[in-house]
This record gives structure tokens, sequence and C-alpha cells, in this order.
């Protein structure tokens, strides 16, 4: 497969998508998504081919999950390796080596000094699951603050905290009781909806609902938690003043709460640091991590400071976690990310970042460009003073740029998010802003 070069041979859907595609909708659960019509063949480093012989260039990773590319051979290797050994026998009950050896490698990168242990899961959705039993079983107190904008997961515990899209609660409640929701601080939009002429600064305005909760209807004293993303991801890529989180964790130091912060999507060298919180220098109790932890792998981990992991013998487990291939491929994944990946991450998406700001200047409907590392978001507006997000606009350029060969996915609002893997090189970054810039034109010529 050609490296750098997106190539479209059959206008997307091909013929064999399109049977696919049919096959899909014929029986499988309504409820998923499908954001637009790839049909994956294959896939190495950048590119994805479909299965009728395009190829794409990946933007989005798999939301974010193929950190060292598609199929990087020395994640293949390690997973082929581990099979040849033996496929399971329940890291809750017995030992094996990969197993100790991540959870020491995971406990010794996590931010902070404090010894720490690793409980390892399946997903990222199992880690918030496990992390509200083992905050709640800790503190012995009930409520939980969350964000608005937040994503943590689809199971129950999961979406009881989410804030981001209501699709993702709609139909399932009575929900988890005790979830207080506040503001996170947005420098670009205001998070309690002031008009940007009206708008203090975002700190202040995403504190003021916690100054009332906190005097009208809600203890300190009787949270057990607070769950953030430092970056939001599905939230819209937003990166939060340092102040803000640093209050966060303020309140959980002088309140006896738990700080957990949620890097599943912000973690494992995307930003340009191994954790999103190496950037703000500011250590939470409880990591949350998955997604690019494993290359694609299923696996999870909930790193926790070990006087906060004090939940008793047998009140968790999981049958699966920790399985022997997913922490094989993990271990290689983490040897690729110290060793080149999170620097590239840094240097690539510096240059990412500088693009996609020379579009703003070309683009008036692009409002904001912000990232760290490869974890990258551009905001579409209406207006760039009145910041009216281009409502509409997103899924419409998802499918422009995938036609041409670029595979994107939006977020927020009216966000796109450049989430490649960590292994593009310049030239991808270029071709990707190519097609992007190409996509705009022609969905500004259409309207």
């Amino acid at each position: 497969m050609a490296k750098n070069y997106p190539y479209i041979a059959t206008p997307p859907p091909g013929p064999n998508a399109r049977r696919i595609i049919a096959l899909d909708q014929a029986y499988s659960s309504p409820s998923y998504i499908k954001e637009y019509p790839l049909v994956v063949e294959r896939g190495e480093g950048p590119m994805i081919e479909d299965v009728d012989g395009n190829r794409f260039l990946d933007f989005m990773a798999g939301i974010a999950v193929a950190s060292t590319g598609h199929s990087h051979p020395n994640v293949v290797a390690a997973i082929e390796a581990a099979a040849h050994k033996f496929l399971h026998i329940c890291a809750t009950d017995f030992y094996y080596a990969g197993f100790s050896r991540l959870c020491e490698r995971l406990a010794r990168l996590a931010p902070g000094p404090e010894p720490k242990r690793v409980f390892l899961t399946n997903s990222g959705t199992e880690a918030t699951e496990g992390a509200i039993k083992l905050v709640r079983a800790h503190t012995k107190r009930q409520n939980i603050i969350a964000f608005r904008g937040g994503f943590h997961g689809r199971t129950m515990g999961a979406i009881s905290l989410n804030s981001s899209k209501v699709r993702y609660r709609a139909g399932f409640g009575p929900l988890l009781p005790g979830v207080y929701h506040l503001p996170y601080a947005d420098p670009y939009h205001c998070s309690v909806g002031h008009k940007p002429s009206e708008c203090g600064d975002p700190l202040s305005c995403a504190l003021e609902e916690a100054d009332s909760l906190f005097h009208e209807r809600l203890d300190p004293s009787e949270v057990a938690a607070v769950f953030m993303e430092p970056i939001l991801g599905e939230g819209g890529y937003i990166i939060p003043p340092r102040e803000f989180l640093q209050y966060w964790r303020d309140f959980c130091d002088e309140h006896g709460a738990v700080l957990v912060f949620d890097e599943v999507q912000s973690g494992m060298g995307r930003t340009g640091h191994m954790f999103a919180a190496d950037m703000f220098d500011i250590a939470p109790d409880v990591t949350l991590l998955a997604k690019g932890l494993a290359s694609g792998m299923p696996l999870g981990a909930i790193i926790a400071k070990e006087s906060v992991m004090t939940w008793g013998r047998g009140s968790h487990g999981s049958t699966f976690g920790g399985n022997p291939v997913c922490c094989a491929a993990a271990e290689a994944t983490l040897d690729l990310i110290e060793q080149s990946l999170m620097k590239n991450a840094a240097r690539v998406g510096a240059k990412l970042i500088e693009g996609a700001r020379a579009l703003q200047q070309k683009h008036d409907i692009i409002g904001d460009v912000r990232g760290a590392g490869l974890m990258i978001g551009i905001t579409f507006v209406r207006d760039r003073i009145t910041k009216e997000p281009y409502h509409g606009l997103v899924p419409e350029l998802e499918l422009a740029a995938f036609k041409r060969g670029l595979l994107l996915l939006g977020c927020g609002r009216s966000t796109i998010r450049l989430a490649p893997p960590l292994v593009i090189d310049e030239e991808d970054a270029a071709n990707g802003l190519r097609i992007l810039d190409e996509a705009l034109m022609e969905l500004r010529v259409a309207a």
C-alpha cells in the first residue's frame, strides 16, 4: 500500500462496499451510527484501503485508537507471539507475566510521585464503571461531579456522567443518582451561554455554577469524586485553562474527594505528552485509559494512587480484562510511544496546527483552531463575531473529505477533530490539509 497518497479508484461506496453495507443494515443493531460508508479491507500506517481498492489517509484513527498506525509490525509481532503461548486464563484469578509487567509500567508512567496500583479492563467505559465503584467504596460517599460536554462511555454509570449528546442518555433512565453536571471552561465559547461581548473570562463563567451548587444544594464534604476529561474529547476537543483543572485539584484536596481524569482519548502520547495531565502539570488521583493503549486491541485501565485503590479482595473483577494478547499489544505500543511516537506527535502536531491556522485565514467559517500534539479541533462558525456554531456543516465536510480520500470525524457542536495515528509525518499532514481545503472550497461553492 502506498504510504502517503490517497487514491480513489471507484467513487465510494463502490459495488463491494454496497453489498457489505446492505448485509450490515439487514442484520446489525440499529443503534450503530455508521458515520459514512467506509468499508475497510486493510490498513497500514496512516492509510486505510477499502474493499473496492480506494485508499484513504486516516485522520481519525478509529476514534483516536490506532495510536501506532494500522497493523504496526512490532505490535502485530507481539500479538502473534502472545497468541502462540495462550489466549486466555483470567487475570482476576491467576497470574501471568505480561499482565504484571504492564501494571507495573502503567503505575510508573502515571502522573504524580505517589505509588500507584492498576486495574485492567476491556474498554474505556468499563474503566469508568470501575472508577465509580472505586471512589464510592474509598470515600464512603455517593455524589459525583461531572461536566457539560463530557463523554465517559455508553454503559449505565458512564452515561450518567455524560453530557455531550442527549442521544447517549435518552430513554435509558432513571440513571445513576447523585451526579451533578457543571460547566466546563471553554476559552472559545462561553460555557454558560453568554454572548462574546458579555462573557468575562472562561474560568469565572465556568465556576459560577460551582459556587452556587456548593452554597445551595450540595455540601462539598459529601462529594465522592470529580470526573473530568483534562481535554474534552466528544465534547469538542476543548483545552481548558490550567486554572480550571487546578481549581478542581484544590477542591478535592480540601474536601477529601477523589480527582479522576478520564484520559481515554487524550492519553497515550496523543498530546505530545504521555498524558494530558502532564502538559498541565496537575496529577489526578485516578487516571482512566483505553483507546490508544493497545493500538486497537480491547484494553483499558484504571490507574489509582495506592492510597485510593482501597477496595477489598473480590470487590471488582473482569473475566477478559487484561487479556494476555492485549497486554502484549500494549507493551509493544508503549515501547513505540516512548521511543519516538510521542515526540513525533508533538512535532507533526505543531505543523498540523500551523497549517490549520493558515486555512483559518483563508476560510472565514473557521472560528477556532486549537490543539496539543495530534489532538486538534477545528471549530466552524457562521459568524466569527457572534461565534454562532455552523450546525450541519460537519457531516457534509466529513463526506466531502471521504470522497477525496481523507477520513475525518466530528465532535462537539460544529468541530472537526484531527486525531490521526501518531505515525503520520509532515507529508501526511500536508496531504490532509490540502484535501480539507479542497473539501471546504467545494462546500462553499455549493452553498
